[in-house]
């Protein structure tokens, strides 16, 4: 422990969701007596075309994983270049291979209060400072953050829908951003949650890469193509940038089943529109229910709702023990919100039936 170096020794690790078999065993329920609406899953599963293709390379699983068909299958959907992606255990392992080949002992980089967790564990994994900027109103303030940029500045972490918050931004104010930023300086938007927004909010973010270079866009199959058990994400980039965090990559980073899975999800875009309406409905109930119940509610863009309440820490573990997992976001600093999952309009129901005598 002693030779270990002092930042990592300084990290605090990221407290997952509670898994189901835990909240089994601690409160002795049945597994079809718990919910999970704690990890911003999909409720609907994966797409059968992904189980499918899973079985199918379940049959190839002694070889060695190759990202080729992904990565081509990625090319054709962004229609971008093959040579402008980088494929990641996860979009997590995206984020951490940003921090590895950009970031060192002196360096700082930016991000706002309540942001995504992984982003000061990347950045100070590297030995770098996570310089974090108040926020404005749960979001990011984006004065704040071109405020905040010294020489020592090398990446900027920014969310787009903002997790656990849920808050969004324009996309023409970060563009607004991005030009104001020094190019030597790397811009990582993570938009794990894209694929939720309506299509009035949405933006054709991987056609900026051929004009801002310092530009780097990270997605996942985690969220609405249901895929988080099988960890698999990417990133955009221009081509050097995606060169030099290719290098950074582990080779066979990705399992070959997540990889087969993921390419079959891409082509099924008619699971993708059913899992976007369904969590269009699913996010009004809740927003309808916890609105009602008098709760403020941040704007919500994802697939979760944040919402304050008395006694946040007591009502979360009430709810443990009839079998509802939500998160609560005192880690973030948010000790009186939480955070709950848009699930199954049930496995919503049940929730906002409980909450008021949680």
């Amino acid at each position: 422990m002693s030779q270990a170096n002092q930042y990592i020794c300084d990290l605090m690790p990221y407290q997952p969701g509670l898994p189901i078999a835990q909240v089994m065993r601690e409160h002795g329920l049945a597994e079809e007596d718990v919910i999970k609406l704690a990890s911003n899953e999909n409720p609907l599963g994966m797409s059968p075309q992904a189980t499918a293709a899973i079985t199918t390379a379940l049959g190839d699983a002694h070889r060695y994983p190759e990202q080729y068909s992904l990565v081509q299958a990625l090319s054709t959907f962004h229609k971008l270049p093959s040579d402008q992606f980088v494929v990641g255990n996860g979009s997590n392992d995206v984020l951490d291979l940003i921090a590895r080949t950009y970031l060192q002992p002196g360096d700082e980089a930016i991000m706002s209060t309540y942001a995504f967790a992984v982003y000061g564990i990347a950045t100070q994994s590297t030995g770098a400072t996570c310089v974090t900027v108040p926020a404005r109103d749960y979001g990011h303030d984006l004065l704040a953050i071109q405020a905040a940029i010294t020489p020592k500045t090398k990446v900027i972490w920014i969310a787009n829908p903002n997790n656990p918050t849920g808050t969004f931004i324009p996309y023409e104010d970060i563009q607004v951003f991005i030009e104001s930023v020094p190019p030597e300086i790397s811009i990582v938007l993570d938009e794990a949650y894209y694929d939720y927004l309506k299509i009035g909010d949405q933006e054709d973010t991987p056609r900026w890469l051929a004009d801002y270079p310092n530009l780097i866009l990270v997605r996942t199959f985690s969220k609405i193509y249901g895929l988080a058990g099988l960890r698999i994400g990417y990133g955009m980039a221009a081509p050097p940038v995606a060169e030099l965090l290719n290098r950074v990559r582990q080779p066979f980073n990705a399992n070959g089943l997540a990889i087969a899975a993921a390419t079959a999800a891409l082509q099924d875009q008619a699971f993708v529109v059913r899992s976007y309406n369904a969590n269009l409905k699913g996010r009004e109930q809740l927003l309808d229910g916890l609105e009602r119940l008098e709760l403020q509610c941040l704007p919500a863009y994802g697939n979760f709702v944040t919402f304050r309440i008395p006694d946040a820490a007591h009502v979360a573990a009430a709810l443990l023990k009839k079998g509802i997992i939500i998160r609560p976001l005192a880690g973030y600093g948010m000790a009186e919100w939480l955070r709950v999952s848009v699930g199954l309009p049930e496995e919503n129901q049940r929730f906002l039936q409980a909450l008021p005598a949680a």
